[in-house]
């Protein structure tokens, strides 16, 4: 890719992560990307094209972190366990669920999309791990799978909000905490039942 591409791209993310889609102007990427608006313009059609491209980028980057962690070896409801104790920068919150609360990005099918398949992707794969635990006696087979991975990934999300709104990362890890904690309880009574 052509390196002032890349520049905007990554500017752009880190600006999205930092300000939101509305707070994301036109100047301050070129500003901070070192890059002329003509140079952006050709590479780049609108600014809603950068944020698209920027927000699959965060998207594919973000896929790939959770990917490495889930499809690791070891029991499949450790690896979940990992991943809602993944140190995190709270106070930042998610690069991608952060924008789910821009009502551009919301109103916008195209700048929507990366974030809706990332979460449906990230859903699916504790799903598929949630279900390999079940196989595997960790959890009791009358729950849900899929609803159990939402819970996950909506403890992690509305986790950031909360952390963000108290300005204190303690929201957060107190409901992570509570999710271990009742998936863990889950699993032991699953293993008394089985074993």
């Amino acid at each position: 890719m052509n390196t002032s591409t890349d520049k905007l791209i990554e500017t752009t993310q880190a600006l999205l992560w930092e300000r939101g889609y509305v707070g994301t102007s036109p100047r301050a990427i070129q500003d901070r990307a070192g890059v002329g608006q003509g140079s952006m313009y050709h590479h780049f059609r609108s600014k809603a094209a950068l944020a698209q491209a920027a927000e699959e980028r965060s998207a594919a980057e973000l896929i790939e972190e959770v990917r490495q962690l889930l499809d690791g070896l070891g029991d499949p409801l450790d690896r979940l366990l990992a991943y809602l104790r993944l140190e995190r920068d709270v106070l930042k919150g998610c690069r991608i669920g952060r924008l789910a609360a821009d009502p551009d990005v919301v109103a916008d099918p195209s700048l929507r999309k990366p974030l809706e398949d990332t979460f449906a992707w990230i859903t699916e794969r504790l799903a598929a791990l949630l279900r390999e635990a079940q196989l595997g006696g960790r959890l009791p087979a009358g729950y849900d799978p899929q609803s159990i991975a939402a819970t996950v990934l909506a403890v992690r999300q509305g986790g950031y909000v909360l952390a963000r709104a108290a300005d204190s990362t303690a929201p957060y890890e107190q409901a992570v905490q509570g999710l271990v904690a009742l998936l863990t309880s889950i699993a032991v009574v699953a293993g008394q039942t089985t074993g």
